[in-house]
C-alpha cells in the first residue's frame, strides 16, 4: 500500500493548525505541510488516513511565534529596484521602508514556489502591497522582496512578481547541506542592513 494524503482547507491559521496536528503525534502521520490557505497531511497508508479523519476537528491551532527556534539573521543591502516605488506607494520615505522592514522579527509561515523560498509573516502593515502588476522574467538570486503581506528572499534566479527591496549574499538553499534550506517553517528571521 502507498501513502495516503488529505488536503485540509478552510483553516484560518494553517501554520498554527499544522503545528497543533503535529503535537497530537498521531500514528501513521508522515508529514504535515502548511501553505497559505491549506495544509497537506500525508499518512503511511489508507488505514492511517482513515484514522486521521476523526481527529481533524480536534486539532487546536498553536501560536506559531517561532519562540522555540533560533533567529536566522539575513544581511541585506537595501538596493532593490523597487525600493523607491514601495516608498512612494506606502507614502513614507525610503529610510522608513528600510526601518520598517528591519524593525520586526518574522516567522516563516510556510515554504513554496521554489526550494528555500520561505514566506515570512510579520511584515509591517505599511508595507503590505499586492504583487507587481507586471512580473519580471528574471529576479536575481538573493533578492529580498515583499508582496501580499509577506517578505521573502529568492533563493535562486527565477521569474517573480514581488517588489524588490534589496539583496543578500546569504545562501538560502544548498541541496548538499545537512539543513538544505536556511529558513524552514517556524523559524524566526531578522533582516539586518549591511
Amino acid at each position: 500500500m502507498g501513502l495516503g494524503a488529505v488536503l485540509v482547507s478552510g483553516i484560518d491559521d494553517p501554520a498554527g493548525w499544522a503545528l497543533g496536528l503535529r503535537r497530537l503525534r498521531l500514528e501513521g502521520v508522515v508529514d504535515v505541510v502548511p501553505a497559505a490557505e491549506t495544509v497537506l497531511v500525508t499518512c503511511t497508508d489508507a488505514t492511517a488516513l482513515a484514522a486521521l479523519h476523526p481527529n481533524l476537528d480536534a486539532v487546536v491551532p498553536v501560536a506559531v511565534d517561532g519562540s522555540e527556534r533560533p533567529v536566522v539573521t539575513i544581511p541585506v543591502r537595501y538596493d532593490g529596484a523597487d525600493l523607491d516605488d514601495v516608498a512612494a506607494v506606502a507614502g513614507i520615505s525610503v529610510d522608513d521602508v528600510v526601518a520598517s522592514h528591519v524593525g520586526v522579527e518574522y516567522v516563516a509561515a510556510f515554504c513554496g514556489f521554489s526550494p528555500g523560498f520561505a514566506y515570512l509573516a510579520g511584515l509591517p502593515s505599511a508595507l503590505h502591497l499586492p504583487r507587481r502588476a507586471s512580473p519580471r522574467a528574471r529576479v536575481p538570486a538573493g533578492s529580498v522582496a515583499i508582496a501580499n503581506g509577506y517578505s521573502a528572499v529568492y533563493p535562486r534566479a527565477s521569474p517573480g512578481g514581488w517588489h524588490l527591496l534589496g539583496s543578500t549574499d546569504a545562501v538560502l538553499f544548498d541541496a548538499r547541506a545537512e539543513r538544505p534550506a536556511l529558513v524552514q517553517p517556524g523559524d524566526r528571521v531578522r533582516f539586518e542592513p549591511c
